[in-house]
Formats: C-alpha cells, sequence, structure tokens
C-alpha cells in the first residue's frame, strides 16, 4: 500500500489550499481515507474523514472551511482548506487502514504566513 500526498506550500492568511492523495495498492473504493495534521511540538490530529460510502466527518477546528472529497476513477482524495489560518500550518499527512494496518503518505507541509 502507497499513499502519496502532494499540494503542501506557502500561503497568506485567508487563502486557500488543495491536498492531494494517491493511493495505490489498496481496493481504493472500499477503504475510508484520512487527512491528519501534526503541527511542531504537537500530537497528529485527525482533521478530516470520507468513508468508502462518501460520508465525511471534520475536527471541529476546520469544520466549515476544509472540504474531504474522493474521486475513486482516479484513486485519488483531496482536502480542499479555505479561509486558512496560521494555526492550521503543520505538516498533512493521508492515511488508510487496511486489513488491521494503518498506512501514512510521506506527509506534505503547509505554512499559513504572511
Amino acid at each position: 500500500v502507497q499513499l502519496q500526498a502532494s499540494g503542501g506550500g506557502l500561503v497568506q492568511p485567508g487563502g486557500s489550499m488543495r491536498l492531494s492523495c494517491k493511493a495505490s495498492g489498496i481496493v481504493f473504493n472500499l477503504h475510508p481515507i484520512n487527512w491528519y495534521r501534526q503541527a511542531p511540538g504537537n500530537g497528529r490530529e485527525l482533521v478530516a474523514t470520507i468513508a468508502s460510502g462518501g460520508a465525511t466527518s471534520y475536527a471541529d477546528s476546520v469544520k466549515g472551511r476544509f472540504t474531504i472529497s474522493r474521486d475513486n476513477k482516479y484513486r485519488k482524495a483531496y482536502l480542499q482548506m479555505n479561509s486558512l489560518k496560521p494555526e492550521d500550518t503543520a505538516v498533512y499527512y493521508c492515511n488508510t487502514i487496511s486489513r488491521g494496518s494503518n498506512f501514512w503518505g510521506q506527509g506534505t507541509q503547509v505554512t499559513v504566513s504572511s
């Protein structure tokens, strides 16, 4: 199983950014995809989840600003982030669970700063 995250970078407060996660090695449409983030000095935080059937859930801190989606045809998941705040600065990881094991992408840095 491989997950490849991309799309991070530097953005000003109030800006938008979209992260992508491409999966291989799994039957993509049968697996949930999670986005986590980890800021310096903090633990890894679950940001958003999309189930295999498309149901979504979000951390309170991003609700109304972030949207998780998936495209099963292209084996990709996305995290659309709007109204970004400096406190959203973190390394973002995509994740899935397959056969009882966690699999992680390599992480992509998102920095929100003026």
